[in-house]
């Protein structure tokens, strides 16, 4: 069980803007408080964009406690570029079985609060001012949005606990009757 701060990232890309030309937002979040703790905006897919966004986690990290890091099976996740940071950095590596986005499931939700509640993916903009507005909103949502599993604690104000258990909610999938965190 997640009972800590920087025990388990999870990371995910998820597309923004309007899909003829959309920017793509790579976030790295902390499973136990749900705190974004590092992302990056670019207007392609590649690797090097994930790993700008492992790099500012990485860059927050104040211990060297085991760290598993958690995502899907992308092509960013899985090339060796990505796979030598996260060796560099000693975080374990786990990924989803089937891409499967129950397994993925904290990121997923965050993904889901940016676009629905910040509307983050309304815009068409240029990068810089893409960029702009989502660390504007990943400030936001960091600092000023409770969330029901943290006890209605900012992600901030949970990162600076542990042993805290937050709540759960039941998968929607009938195939898996295990408990996920939003």
């Amino acid at each position: 069980a997640v009972c800590r701060p920087n025990q388990v990232w999870v990371s995910d890309i998820t597309y923004i803007g309007k899909r003829e030309s959309p920017c793509y937002l790579s976030l790295v979040t902390d499973a136990y408080s749900k705190k974004i703790v590092g992302f990056e905006v670019s207007q392609t897919m590649c690797t090097p964009h994930v790993v700008k966004a492992l790099k500012m986690a990485q860059k927050q990290r104040k211990t060297n406690e085991p760290l598993i890091h958690h995502s899907d099976r992308g092509v960013q996740y899985c090339a060796e570029e990505y796979q030598y940071y996260l060796s560099k950095y000693q975080l374990s590596c786990s990924m989803t079985e089937n891409s499967d986005p129950y397994e993925n499931a904290i990121a997923e939700r965050i993904n889901g609060i940016l676009k629905q509640e910040f509307m983050i993916d309304t815009y068409h903009l240029d990068l810089h001012l893409m960029k702009q507005i989502v660390a504007e909103a990943i400030d936001i949502y960091n600092n000023d949005r409770p969330h029901w599993s943290n006890h209605m604690l900012t992600p901030n104000q949970m990162h600076m606990k542990s042993n805290m258990n937050f709540r759960t909610y039941k998968t929607k999938n009938s195939s898996n009757l295990s408990a996920t965190t939003v």
